[in-house]
Protein backbone atom coordinates (compact mmCIF):
# COMPACT_ATOMS: atom_id res chain seq x y z
CA UNK A 1 0.00 0.00 0.00
CA UNK A 2 1.21 3.48 -0.86
CA UNK A 3 0.09 6.00 1.73
CA UNK A 4 -0.94 9.60 1.26
CA UNK A 5 -0.90 12.20 4.00
CA UNK A 6 -4.70 12.09 3.95
CA UNK A 7 -4.54 8.35 4.64
CA UNK A 8 -2.19 8.82 7.57
CA UNK A 9 -4.10 11.46 9.47
CA UNK A 10 -7.14 9.18 9.69
CA UNK A 11 -5.17 7.06 12.17
CA UNK A 12 -4.77 8.13 15.83
CA UNK A 13 -0.97 8.10 16.09
CA UNK A 14 -0.59 10.07 12.86
CA UNK A 15 -3.34 12.50 13.85
CA UNK A 16 -1.35 13.39 16.93
CA UNK A 17 1.99 13.56 15.12
CA UNK A 18 0.43 15.86 12.53
CA UNK A 19 -1.02 18.06 15.26
CA UNK A 20 2.29 18.50 17.08
CA UNK A 21 4.05 19.08 13.74
CA UNK A 22 1.95 22.25 13.44
CA UNK A 23 3.39 23.52 16.73
CA UNK A 24 6.94 24.94 16.61
CA UNK A 25 8.98 23.00 19.16
CA UNK A 26 12.73 23.48 18.69
CA UNK A 27 14.80 22.93 21.81
CA UNK A 28 14.55 25.96 24.08
CA UNK A 29 11.09 26.94 22.79
CA UNK A 30 8.88 24.58 24.75
CA UNK A 31 6.00 26.72 26.05
CA UNK A 32 3.60 26.16 23.14
CA UNK A 33 4.02 22.39 22.99
CA UNK A 34 3.92 21.90 26.77
CA UNK A 35 0.76 23.99 26.97
CA UNK A 36 -0.74 21.82 24.24
CA UNK A 37 0.16 18.55 25.97
CA UNK A 38 -1.09 19.83 29.31
CA UNK A 39 -4.38 20.84 27.70
CA UNK A 40 -4.62 17.45 26.02
CA UNK A 41 -4.29 15.61 29.33
CA UNK A 42 -6.86 17.80 31.01
CA UNK A 43 -9.28 17.38 28.09
CA UNK A 44 -9.21 13.63 28.78
CA UNK A 45 -9.98 14.34 32.46
CA UNK A 46 -6.77 12.61 33.49
CA UNK A 47 -4.48 13.70 36.29
CA UNK A 48 -2.08 16.12 34.59
CA UNK A 49 0.95 17.65 36.28
CA UNK A 50 3.66 20.11 35.23
CA UNK A 51 6.95 20.45 37.11
CA UNK A 52 9.34 23.39 37.48
CA UNK A 53 11.36 22.22 34.48
CA UNK A 54 8.19 22.30 32.30
CA UNK A 55 7.94 18.51 32.01
CA UNK A 56 4.42 17.08 31.86
CA UNK A 57 3.12 13.89 33.49
CA UNK A 58 -0.31 12.50 32.62
CA UNK A 59 -1.58 9.58 34.72
CA UNK A 60 -4.10 7.08 33.41
CA UNK A 61 -5.68 4.56 35.81
CA UNK A 62 -5.35 0.85 35.09
CA UNK A 63 -7.94 -1.08 33.14
CA UNK A 64 -10.30 -3.24 35.17
CA UNK A 65 -8.40 -6.23 36.49
CA UNK A 66 -4.99 -4.59 35.99
CA UNK A 67 -5.05 -2.41 39.09
CA UNK A 68 -2.52 -4.56 40.95
CA UNK A 69 0.01 -4.65 38.11
CA UNK A 70 3.28 -2.78 38.19
CA UNK A 71 2.96 0.85 37.13
CA UNK A 72 4.43 1.67 33.72
CA UNK A 73 6.01 4.97 32.70
CA UNK A 74 5.96 5.79 28.98
CA UNK A 75 8.52 8.49 28.19
CA UNK A 76 9.34 10.69 25.19
CA UNK A 77 10.78 14.17 24.71
CA UNK A 78 8.83 17.05 23.21
CA UNK A 79 11.58 19.03 21.48
CA UNK A 80 13.05 18.48 18.03
CA UNK A 81 16.33 19.33 16.34
CA UNK A 82 15.95 22.37 14.03
CA UNK A 83 17.97 21.76 10.86
CA UNK A 84 17.23 22.95 7.34
CA UNK A 85 18.85 22.96 3.93
CA UNK A 86 20.74 26.01 2.75
CA UNK A 87 18.54 28.78 1.41
CA UNK A 88 15.31 27.34 2.84
CA UNK A 89 12.99 29.98 4.29
CA UNK A 90 11.74 28.16 7.36
CA UNK A 91 11.54 29.64 10.85
CA UNK A 92 11.48 26.83 13.43
CA UNK A 93 10.11 29.25 16.03
CA UNK A 94 6.99 30.12 14.02
CA UNK A 95 6.47 27.73 11.11
CA UNK A 96 4.81 24.32 10.95
CA UNK A 97 6.70 21.31 9.59
CA UNK A 98 5.65 20.50 6.02
CA UNK A 99 5.22 16.79 5.33
CA UNK A 100 5.88 14.79 2.17
CA UNK A 101 5.83 11.05 1.46
CA UNK A 102 8.39 9.25 -0.69
CA UNK A 103 8.14 5.47 -1.13
CA UNK A 104 6.27 5.03 2.17
CA UNK A 105 8.79 7.13 4.08
CA UNK A 106 7.49 10.29 5.71
CA UNK A 107 9.84 13.28 5.45
CA UNK A 108 9.70 17.02 5.86
CA UNK A 109 10.28 19.46 3.03
CA UNK A 110 13.93 20.56 3.36
CA UNK A 111 13.94 20.45 7.19
CA UNK A 112 14.17 17.96 9.99
CA UNK A 113 10.89 16.09 10.44
CA UNK A 114 10.78 15.80 14.22
CA UNK A 115 9.94 12.09 14.16
CA UNK A 116 12.74 12.07 16.72
CA UNK A 117 10.93 12.05 19.18
CA UNK A 118 7.55 13.21 17.90
CA UNK A 119 6.43 9.69 16.98
CA UNK A 120 7.00 8.63 20.59
CA UNK A 121 4.99 11.62 21.81
CA UNK A 122 2.17 10.82 19.39
CA UNK A 123 2.12 7.16 20.45
CA UNK A 124 1.77 8.18 24.10
CA UNK A 125 -1.09 10.53 23.26
CA UNK A 126 -2.87 7.79 21.30
CA UNK A 127 -2.43 5.36 24.21
CA UNK A 128 -3.81 7.89 26.68
CA UNK A 129 -7.00 8.51 24.71
CA UNK A 130 -7.58 4.86 23.74
CA UNK A 131 -10.55 3.64 25.79
CA UNK A 132 -10.46 0.07 24.47
CA UNK A 133 -6.85 -0.72 25.36
CA UNK A 134 -6.20 -2.91 28.39
CA UNK A 135 -3.18 -1.80 30.39
CA UNK A 136 -1.63 -1.42 33.85
CA UNK A 137 -1.52 1.95 35.64
CA UNK A 138 0.21 4.39 33.27
CA UNK A 139 2.28 7.52 33.64
CA UNK A 140 3.07 9.39 30.43
CA UNK A 141 6.19 11.50 30.98
CA UNK A 142 6.76 14.21 28.35
CA UNK A 143 10.17 15.79 28.89
CA UNK A 144 11.54 19.04 27.49
CA UNK A 145 14.84 20.07 25.90
CA UNK A 146 16.33 16.61 25.52
CA UNK A 147 18.24 17.69 22.43
CA UNK A 148 19.73 20.68 24.22
CA UNK A 149 21.43 19.21 27.26
CA UNK A 150 18.82 16.78 28.63
CA UNK A 151 17.45 19.65 30.70
CA UNK A 152 14.03 18.12 31.20
CA UNK A 153 15.39 14.81 32.45
CA UNK A 154 17.77 16.61 34.79
CA UNK A 155 14.78 18.57 36.13
CA UNK A 156 12.67 15.52 37.03
CA UNK A 157 12.41 15.42 40.82
CA UNK A 158 13.30 12.12 42.53
CA UNK A 159 9.88 11.88 44.20
CA UNK A 160 7.64 12.84 41.26
CA UNK A 161 7.16 9.58 39.36
CA UNK A 162 5.29 6.56 40.71
CA UNK A 163 6.15 3.88 38.16
CA UNK A 164 8.06 0.61 38.47
CA UNK A 165 8.84 0.13 34.77
CA UNK A 166 9.95 2.73 32.22
CA UNK A 167 9.52 2.30 28.47
CA UNK A 168 11.35 5.02 26.57
CA UNK A 169 10.02 5.54 23.02
CA UNK A 170 13.04 7.37 21.58
CA UNK A 171 14.79 4.53 19.74
CA UNK A 172 15.12 4.55 15.97
CA UNK A 173 15.17 0.96 14.73
CA UNK A 174 12.16 -1.33 15.10
CA UNK A 175 14.43 -4.38 15.10
CA UNK A 176 16.15 -3.31 18.31
CA UNK A 177 15.41 -3.35 22.02
CA UNK A 178 17.74 -0.86 23.67
CA UNK A 179 18.95 -1.64 27.18
CA UNK A 180 21.78 0.89 27.61
CA UNK A 181 23.28 4.06 26.15
CA UNK A 182 26.27 6.37 26.24
CA UNK A 183 26.81 9.20 28.67
CA UNK A 184 27.94 12.62 27.50
CA UNK A 185 29.50 15.91 28.50
CA UNK A 186 29.70 19.31 26.79
CA UNK A 187 32.92 21.30 26.59
CA UNK A 188 32.87 24.96 25.56
CA UNK A 189 36.12 26.81 24.82
CA UNK A 190 36.02 30.62 24.56
CA UNK A 191 38.67 32.86 23.03
CA UNK A 192 38.10 36.49 24.01
CA UNK A 193 39.63 39.18 21.82
CA UNK A 194 39.59 42.82 20.78
CA UNK A 195 39.41 43.43 17.05
CA UNK A 196 42.45 44.71 15.19
CA UNK A 197 42.36 46.88 12.05
CA UNK A 198 42.33 45.41 8.56
CA UNK A 199 45.73 45.97 6.88
CA UNK A 200 45.63 48.61 4.18
CA UNK A 201 45.09 47.18 0.74
CA UNK A 202 43.70 43.83 1.88
CA UNK A 203 40.74 42.29 0.08
CA UNK A 204 37.99 40.30 1.80
CA UNK A 205 36.44 36.95 0.92
CA UNK A 206 33.83 34.62 2.38
CA UNK A 207 34.72 30.94 2.31
CA UNK A 208 32.03 28.29 2.73
CA UNK A 209 32.06 24.53 3.21
CA UNK A 210 28.73 23.10 2.05
CA UNK A 211 26.94 20.03 0.77
CA UNK A 212 27.76 17.64 3.62
CA UNK A 213 25.30 15.06 4.88
CA UNK A 214 25.83 15.68 8.59
CA UNK A 215 23.67 13.56 10.84
CA UNK A 216 23.30 12.49 14.46
CA UNK A 217 26.57 12.88 16.33
CA UNK A 218 26.04 9.61 18.18
CA UNK A 219 24.17 7.23 15.91
CA UNK A 220 25.94 8.35 12.71
CA UNK A 221 29.42 9.08 14.05
CA UNK A 222 30.76 5.68 12.91
CA UNK A 223 30.00 6.58 9.29
CA UNK A 224 33.07 8.88 9.30
CA UNK A 225 31.19 11.71 7.61
CA UNK A 226 33.04 14.96 7.17
CA UNK A 227 32.77 17.68 9.81
CA UNK A 228 32.41 21.05 8.07
CA UNK A 229 34.24 22.83 10.90
CA UNK A 230 37.28 20.59 10.54
CA UNK A 231 37.38 20.94 6.75
CA UNK A 232 37.16 24.71 6.99
CA UNK A 233 40.00 24.98 9.49
CA UNK A 234 42.39 22.86 7.45
CA UNK A 235 41.73 25.21 4.53
CA UNK A 236 42.20 28.27 6.74
CA UNK A 237 45.52 27.06 8.12
CA UNK A 238 47.05 26.80 4.66
CA UNK A 239 45.85 30.29 3.78
CA UNK A 240 47.15 31.77 7.03
CA UNK A 241 50.52 30.01 7.10
CA UNK A 242 51.41 30.22 3.41
CA UNK A 243 49.64 33.33 2.14
CA UNK A 244 49.30 35.74 5.11
CA UNK A 245 45.53 35.50 5.24
CA UNK A 246 43.79 36.98 8.27
CA UNK A 247 40.54 35.79 9.83
CA UNK A 248 37.66 38.08 10.78
CA UNK A 249 34.78 35.70 11.44
CA UNK A 250 34.12 31.96 11.76
CA UNK A 251 30.81 30.11 12.02
CA UNK A 252 30.01 26.42 11.67
CA UNK A 253 27.24 24.10 12.80
CA UNK A 254 24.06 25.05 14.61
CA UNK A 255 23.53 22.36 17.26
CA UNK A 256 26.05 20.47 19.31
CA UNK A 257 24.61 17.00 18.77
CA UNK A 258 24.57 17.10 14.96
CA UNK A 259 27.59 16.63 12.70
CA UNK A 260 28.06 20.09 11.10
CA UNK A 261 27.01 20.21 7.45
CA UNK A 262 28.09 23.78 6.73
CA UNK A 263 30.74 26.23 7.94
CA UNK A 264 31.99 29.61 6.79
CA UNK A 265 34.71 32.15 7.46
CA UNK A 266 35.46 35.72 6.45
CA UNK A 267 39.11 36.33 5.67
CA UNK A 268 41.28 39.04 4.18
CA UNK A 269 44.36 38.57 2.02
CA UNK A 270 46.99 41.05 0.84
CA UNK A 271 46.60 42.66 -2.56
CA UNK A 272 47.94 40.38 -5.23
CA UNK A 273 47.05 37.22 -3.36
CA UNK A 274 43.94 36.42 -5.37
CA UNK A 275 45.67 33.90 -7.62
CA UNK A 276 47.17 32.12 -4.62
CA UNK A 277 43.75 31.95 -2.96
CA UNK A 278 42.17 30.39 -6.04
CA UNK A 279 45.06 27.94 -6.38
CA UNK A 280 44.57 26.75 -2.80
CA UNK A 281 40.82 26.62 -3.39
CA UNK A 282 41.20 24.29 -6.37
CA UNK A 283 43.71 22.11 -4.48
CA UNK A 284 41.43 21.63 -1.47
CA UNK A 285 38.35 21.17 -3.63
CA UNK A 286 40.09 18.29 -5.40
CA UNK A 287 41.35 16.81 -2.11
CA UNK A 288 37.97 16.92 -0.37
CA UNK A 289 36.15 15.59 -3.43
CA UNK A 290 38.52 12.63 -3.58
CA UNK A 291 38.65 11.95 0.17
CA UNK A 292 34.88 12.02 0.65
CA UNK A 293 33.63 10.76 -2.72
CA UNK A 294 31.90 7.76 -1.14
CA UNK A 295 30.90 9.38 2.17
CA UNK A 296 29.98 12.99 1.36
CA UNK A 297 29.82 13.08 -2.46
CA UNK A 298 28.32 16.59 -2.60
CA UNK A 299 31.01 18.33 -0.53
CA UNK A 300 31.87 21.74 -1.95
CA UNK A 301 33.93 24.83 -1.19
CA UNK A 302 32.61 28.24 -2.18
CA UNK A 303 34.47 31.55 -2.30
CA UNK A 304 33.04 34.99 -2.95
CA UNK A 305 34.47 38.49 -2.79
CA UNK A 306 32.82 40.70 -0.15
CA UNK A 307 33.25 44.12 1.44
CA UNK A 308 35.95 44.50 4.05
CA UNK A 309 35.01 43.55 7.64
CA UNK A 310 35.25 46.15 10.40
CA UNK A 311 38.10 44.31 12.11
CA UNK A 312 40.07 41.08 12.45
CA UNK A 313 40.99 38.57 15.10
CA UNK A 314 44.39 39.43 16.59
CA UNK A 315 46.97 37.34 14.78
CA UNK A 316 48.19 35.36 17.84
CA UNK A 317 44.62 34.47 18.86
CA UNK A 318 43.72 33.58 15.28
CA UNK A 319 46.69 31.19 15.12
CA UNK A 320 45.90 29.67 18.52
CA UNK A 321 42.29 28.99 17.54
CA UNK A 322 43.26 27.37 14.25
CA UNK A 323 45.90 25.15 15.84
CA UNK A 324 43.61 24.10 18.70
CA UNK A 325 40.70 23.19 16.42
CA UNK A 326 42.92 21.22 14.05
CA UNK A 327 44.59 19.41 16.95
CA UNK A 328 41.39 18.58 18.84
CA UNK A 329 39.89 15.08 18.60
CA UNK A 330 36.75 14.72 16.50
CA UNK A 331 34.79 11.65 15.45
CA UNK A 332 35.28 8.10 16.71
CA UNK A 333 37.93 7.96 19.43
CA UNK A 334 37.67 4.31 20.43
CA UNK A 335 35.63 1.25 19.57
CA UNK A 336 34.41 -1.36 22.02
CA UNK A 337 37.28 -3.88 22.13
CA UNK A 338 36.93 -6.72 19.60
CA UNK A 339 33.85 -5.19 17.98
CA UNK A 340 32.75 -2.55 15.49
CA UNK A 341 30.64 -0.70 18.07
CA UNK A 342 31.65 2.85 18.94
CA UNK A 343 32.57 3.26 22.58
CA UNK A 344 33.84 6.87 22.71
CA UNK A 345 33.51 9.80 20.33
CA UNK A 346 33.49 13.55 20.17
CA UNK A 347 31.78 16.05 17.89
CA UNK A 348 32.93 19.62 17.25
CA UNK A 349 29.35 20.68 16.76
CA UNK A 350 29.45 24.47 16.84
CA UNK A 351 31.93 27.26 16.22
CA UNK A 352 30.55 30.78 16.53
CA UNK A 353 31.90 34.33 16.58
CA UNK A 354 30.35 37.17 18.56
CA UNK A 355 31.58 40.75 18.88
CA UNK A 356 34.64 39.84 20.95
CA UNK A 357 34.62 36.07 21.40
CA UNK A 358 35.08 32.92 19.35
CA UNK A 359 33.47 29.86 20.97
CA UNK A 360 33.90 26.20 20.14
CA UNK A 361 31.44 23.60 21.43
CA UNK A 362 32.25 19.89 21.74
CA UNK A 363 29.97 17.01 22.72
CA UNK A 364 31.87 14.01 24.09
CA UNK A 365 30.03 10.68 24.27
CA UNK A 366 31.11 7.40 25.80
CA UNK A 367 29.66 4.20 27.15
CA UNK A 368 32.61 4.19 29.59
CA UNK A 369 32.67 7.12 32.01
CA UNK A 370 36.47 7.09 32.44
CA UNK A 371 36.96 7.36 28.67
CA UNK A 372 34.51 10.24 28.51
CA UNK A 373 36.66 11.98 31.10
CA UNK A 374 39.84 11.21 29.15
CA UNK A 375 38.60 12.82 25.94
CA UNK A 376 37.15 15.78 27.81
CA UNK A 377 40.55 16.28 29.46
CA UNK A 378 42.28 16.17 26.07
CA UNK A 379 40.06 18.95 24.73
CA UNK A 380 40.50 21.00 27.89
CA UNK A 381 44.29 20.63 27.74
CA UNK A 382 44.62 21.54 24.06
CA UNK A 383 42.45 24.61 24.34
CA UNK A 384 43.92 25.70 27.68
CA UNK A 385 47.37 25.69 26.10
CA UNK A 386 45.90 27.84 23.32
CA UNK A 387 44.65 30.37 25.87
CA UNK A 388 40.94 29.59 25.85
CA UNK A 389 38.62 29.75 28.85
CA UNK A 390 36.99 26.35 29.39
CA UNK A 391 33.55 25.52 30.74
CA UNK A 392 32.01 22.08 31.17
CA UNK A 393 28.26 21.38 31.39
CA UNK A 394 25.56 18.79 30.87
CA UNK A 395 27.61 15.90 32.23
CA UNK A 396 25.65 12.68 32.66
CA UNK A 397 26.58 9.05 33.03
CA UNK A 398 25.51 6.37 30.63
CA UNK A 399 22.69 3.90 31.15
CA UNK A 400 24.18 0.53 32.02
CA UNK A 401 22.18 -2.63 31.25
CA UNK A 402 20.88 -4.60 34.21
CA UNK A 403 22.39 -8.06 34.54
CA UNK A 404 18.92 -9.49 35.15
CA UNK A 405 15.79 -7.78 33.86
CA UNK A 406 12.29 -9.24 33.93
CA UNK A 407 11.18 -6.47 31.58
CA UNK A 408 13.78 -7.31 28.94
CA UNK A 409 12.82 -10.98 29.10
CA UNK A 410 9.13 -10.13 28.70
CA UNK A 411 9.70 -7.70 25.83
CA UNK A 412 11.98 -10.15 24.03
CA UNK A 413 9.34 -12.89 24.33
CA UNK A 414 6.53 -10.64 23.13
CA UNK A 415 8.69 -9.28 20.31
CA UNK A 416 9.47 -12.79 19.01
CA UNK A 417 5.78 -13.67 19.09
CA UNK A 418 4.64 -10.42 17.43
CA UNK A 419 7.33 -10.04 14.74
CA UNK A 420 8.17 -13.72 14.27
CA UNK A 421 11.88 -12.98 14.59
CA UNK A 422 14.45 -12.33 17.30
CA UNK A 423 15.08 -8.73 18.33
CA UNK A 424 18.57 -7.28 18.63
CA UNK A 425 19.04 -6.44 22.31
CA UNK A 426 21.82 -3.88 22.51
CA UNK A 427 23.26 -0.66 23.87
CA UNK A 428 23.71 2.38 21.63
CA UNK A 429 26.24 5.17 21.22
CA UNK A 430 23.73 7.94 21.76
CA UNK A 431 22.14 9.63 24.73
CA UNK A 432 18.76 8.56 26.06
CA UNK A 433 17.08 10.08 29.09
CA UNK A 434 16.89 6.66 30.75
CA UNK A 435 20.32 7.07 32.32
CA UNK A 436 19.46 10.36 34.01
CA UNK A 437 15.98 9.29 35.10
CA UNK A 438 17.27 5.90 36.23
CA UNK A 439 19.89 7.54 38.45
CA UNK A 440 17.03 9.21 40.36
CA UNK A 441 14.84 6.10 40.37
CA UNK A 442 17.32 3.20 40.62
CA UNK A 443 14.53 0.66 41.10
CA UNK A 444 13.20 1.21 37.58
CA UNK A 445 13.37 -1.61 35.05
CA UNK A 446 13.88 0.14 31.69
CA UNK A 447 13.97 -0.45 27.95
CA UNK A 448 13.77 1.76 24.87
CA UNK A 449 11.94 0.93 21.63
CA UNK A 450 10.76 2.84 18.59
CA UNK A 451 9.99 2.77 14.86
CA UNK A 452 12.64 2.98 12.15
CA UNK A 453 13.92 6.52 11.68
CA UNK A 454 16.77 7.35 9.30
CA UNK A 455 19.12 10.35 9.30
CA UNK A 456 17.86 12.09 12.46
CA UNK A 457 19.23 15.56 13.23
CA UNK A 458 19.44 16.38 9.51
CA UNK A 459 17.05 17.62 6.81
CA UNK A 460 17.15 14.09 5.39
CA UNK A 461 15.37 12.69 8.45
CA UNK A 462 12.64 10.23 7.53
CA UNK A 463 10.46 7.66 9.26
CA UNK A 464 9.26 4.33 7.86
CA UNK A 465 5.47 4.61 7.82
CA UNK A 466 4.86 0.87 8.02
CA UNK A 467 7.26 0.53 10.95
CA UNK A 468 5.28 3.16 12.87
CA UNK A 469 2.15 1.05 12.51
CA UNK A 470 3.99 -2.06 13.71
CA UNK A 471 5.64 -0.17 16.58
CA UNK A 472 2.33 1.21 17.83
CA UNK A 473 0.56 -2.15 17.62
CA UNK A 474 3.45 -3.83 19.42
CA UNK A 475 3.39 -1.20 22.16
CA UNK A 476 -0.31 -1.88 22.75
CA UNK A 477 0.34 -5.63 22.92
CA UNK A 478 3.21 -5.06 25.32
CA UNK A 479 1.12 -2.95 27.68
CA UNK A 480 -1.64 -5.55 27.67
CA UNK A 481 0.82 -8.28 28.70
CA UNK A 482 2.71 -6.51 31.49
CA UNK A 483 1.57 -7.98 34.76
CA UNK A 484 -0.53 -10.72 33.19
Amino acid sequence: MHYTIEDLIKLPIWQHFYAISQIPRPSGRMDAITDYIEGFGKSLRLETLRDKANNIVIRKPASAGYEGCKKVILQSHLDMVPQKNEGVLHDFCTDAIKWKITDNWLMATDTTLGADNGIGVAAMMAILENKELVHPPLEALFTVDEENGMNGAFGVAPDWLQGDILINLDSEDEQEIIVGCAGAVRVQCNFNFEKTPVPEGDKAYKIGIKGLLGGHSGIDIHLQRANANKLLFHFLKTLVVDFEARVAYIKGGTIINAIPREAEAIITIPTGGEDDLMSVYHDFKAIYTQEYSHIDPDVSIEIESIILPDGLLPEPIQDDIINAVIGAPNGVYRYVPLSNLVETSTNLGIIETSTNCVSTHFLVRSNVDSMKGEVRSMIESIFSLAGAKISVSGNYDGWSPKSSSNLVNLVREQYEHFFDRDPEVKTIHAGLECGIIGSKYPHLDMISIGPTIKYPHSPNEKVDILSVDRFYRFLKVLLSQIGV
